[in-house]
């Protein structure tokens, strides 16, 4: 009774009525399981309110845990600069730009230690010559250049002195003599002795004759102001020497970059232009702790205990509070820093700490929606679960169904290839049956009688052969049975196999066959036997498929590294849309030519088959009454194989 059942419903299915059955099954487990959702959305519903609390619990522990963290690293910076309290000035400020965007130092009394303001030296009345030097430098430069280095020559202060080639350098450049002030800048100005020499403002002069040293090589020679570039920067950057005067280091960092952008970069220029707009604005030490704004503008400081200030930039100090606590948020919030005075719509803040006064932290949602979607996330992720468990039962079943339906079409394919079978089987053993009848009822024999139905019945059992060989080798296929012994086979042996096993059938009146294979075609490696077998196919497809007055053509060829068999026929040929499709299993372009001239549908599968397990291809170029052209191409045998088939 199992069996009935399945069997009729098999054939329900199948049935253009089927499909009924196939929506009646969908039904029975659609409507249960639509119920079931239906339940399930008003259970989840419930959730809503908790799941919402549940949510602002989580956030509140992570926004405290995020206000910890900033007091704790405020309470590490603080503790850092601490440390360097010991350093001299402009080293303590360098260290300083490691944790702030600049920073001031002061000194015990609350003056300002760095950015340090120049020293001027006392004042000294200067000798007779030198005013006379100073004279003679409009209208005779190389006169007061000479006057200028005879005094730095016999000058025994050494600012006086450096202060003298100076201007014998700034005089000599007047004249042009562009040689003779590199001279005096990079060797006599070079003395150790002037490091420290500094002019009537205040400012040293080594730095600023090595800058005139490197206008001059960048006008006049750029290949040699490298050396002179390096040692001016390294002086630049080496904040432990606080004997220049911060405004003359600003002066000399931004000229340089101005002028070598890409070998001149300094990366405490910005924080030495904030700290000095800031002392312009704010010179005292504010005797608050905490985080406090500035008189600039965005700006905010932080003050040491041991008389400094740490200066951050409002986007900058936003962008270090939110990589500290960015982190360790959910991906669906993201929190603000609010210095005081501003606001933002959010869904919890609280203060951010004591280190902070007035700022606020916040979590705001990145979609404002998002508080009531993540909720509904959770319900629809029950939902979904539901759905998909749904869908999935659904397109088992469909599955199921096609299979079904799939399994008939094999079925009823299978029936045809029976019928087909026993077709053509029949028909041969009906011929051979009634050849061998007629010679034995015949009362006498003649010799030339007897041959020719003996050739009749020779024939007959060479297309039987044909046929079982074909349906062998389809049930080998079907079963994953076939198997090839590769070797390296010369191509010529494999046409002159295909041809001799054709040729007493094809040796007929009204059939021209030809054999066209030149004898230096490389071998194949390939199973001959099997190959001989697609060659057959194709043949006798041509000797089919071809009117009364049949011409077939064998040819063989090489081609790019390739062997390419050819079969070429005068037949009926096929139309475009036929020609992609005759290579499918039991595929018959006109059932009635096969009942004409024999065969199931089987051979040109077989070919393909084959061709494929070779690592080649078959392909066909036919037209309508005008014959066709099957090609096979193999990859020729290279190296040892190739010798060893020509061997």
């Amino acid at each position: 009774m199992k069996k009935s059942l399945l069997r009729n419903l098999a054939l329900s299915v199948n049935r253009p009525g089927g499909g009924g059955l196939t929506l009646l099954l969908l039904l029975v487990v659609l409507v249960p399981s639509v119920c079931l959702l239906w339940f399930m959305n008003q259970a989840v519903q419930n959730e809503r309110v908790a799941y919402r609390q549940k949510l602002l619990d989580l956030y509140q522990g992570q926004l405290a845990l995020a206000r910890k963290q900033l007091e704790n690293y405020w309470s590490q910076t603080a503790q850092a600069a601490e440390n360097g309290a010991g350093l001299e000035a402009p080293a303590r400020f360098a260290e300083l730009l490691k944790m702030a965007d600049a920073a001031v130092c002061f000194d015990d009394a609350g003056k300002v230690a760095y950015p340090n303001a120049a020293r001027l030296p006392p004042a000294e009345t200067l000798p007779a010559d030198w005013v006379e030097a100073q004279r003679l430098e409009p209208a005779n430069p190389i006169a007061a250049a000479e006057e200028f280095g005879r005094l730095g020559q016999a000058a025994t202060n050494a600012a006086l002195a450096a202060r003298a080639f100076q201007a014998q350098a700034r005089c000599l450049i007047q004249a042009r003599q562009t040689n003779a002030a590199l001279e005096v800048l990079t060797n006599s100005l070079a003395q150790p002795r002037f490091q420290s020499a500094a002019d009537a403002q205040g400012r040293l002069v080594a730095p600023a004759a090595e800058l005139m040293a490197l206008e001059l090589l960048a006008a006049s020679d750029p290949r040699w102001t490298s050396p002179v570039l390096e040692r001016l920067r390294t002086q630049l950057l080496d904040y432990k020497d606080g004997a220049m005067p911060a405004a003359q280091r600003r002066f000399l960092m931004r000229r340089l970059e101005n002028m070598f952008p890409a070998q001149a970069r300094f990366p405490s220029l910005p924080a030495e232009d904030l700290a000095a707009r800031y002392l312009e604005s704010n010179p005292s030490l504010p005797p608050q702790a905490g985080l406090l704004a500035t008189p600039l503008p965005g700006v905010w400081q932080f003050p040491v205990q041991t008389n400094a200030v740490l200066l951050f930039e409002g986007e900058s100090l936003r962008a270090r509070m939110l990589g500290l606590i960015g982190p360790g948020l959910l991906a669906e919030v993201e929190a603000a820093i609010l210095p005081p005075g501003k606001s933002v719509e959010s869904f919890l803040s609280m203060p951010a700490g004591p280190s902070m006064p007035g700022w606020q932290m916040a979590l705001c949602w990145k979609d404002r929606r998002h508080f009531d979607a993540a909720a509904d996330a959770r319900i629809a992720s029950l939902l979904w679960t539901g759905v998909l468990a749904v869908a999935a039962i659904v397109a088992l079943g469909l599955l199921a169904a096609g299979l079904l339906r799939r399994q008939m079409a094999v079925t009823q394919l299978k029936n045809d290839l029976v019928a087909n079978v026993t077709h053509e089987l029949k028909t041969p053993l009906s011929s051979m049956r009634l050849l061998v009848d007629t010679l034995l009822n015949s009362p006498t024999l003649e010799e030339k009688t007897a041959r020719e139905y003996l050739q009749l019945i020779a024939r007959e059992n060479l297309r039987l052969s044909h046929l079982i060989d074909n349906f062998l080798a389809f049930s080998r296929i079907e079963r994953n049975k076939y198997a090839f012994d590769f070797q390296a086979v010369p191509s010529n042996q494999i046409v002159d196999s295909a041809a001799a096993a054709v040729r007493e059938r094809f040796n007929t009146p009204g059939c021209q066959f030809t054999v066209q294979a030149p004898p230096d075609l490389p071998p194949v490696v390939a199973d001959a036997g099997a190959l001989v077998t697609a060659l057959l196919n194709l043949l006798d497809n041509a000797y089919k498929y071809s009117g009364e007055a049949k011409s077939i053509l064998l040819t063989a060829a090489t081609r790019h590294r390739s062997v390419e068999f050819a079969v070429q026929d005068n037949g009926i040929g096929l139309a475009p849309a036929e020609c992609g499709r005759i290579f499918r299993r039991f595929y018959q372009v006109d059932r009635r030519l096969s009942r004409t001239g024999s065969g199931c549908g089987l051979g040109l599968s077989i070919v393909k088959f084959i061709v494929a397990a070779h690592h080649g291809e078959v392909r066909v170029e036919s037209q309508p009454e005008r014959g066709s052209t099957f090609t096979i191409t193999l990859p020729a045998a290279e190296g040892d194989r190739a010798g060893e088939a020509k061997a």
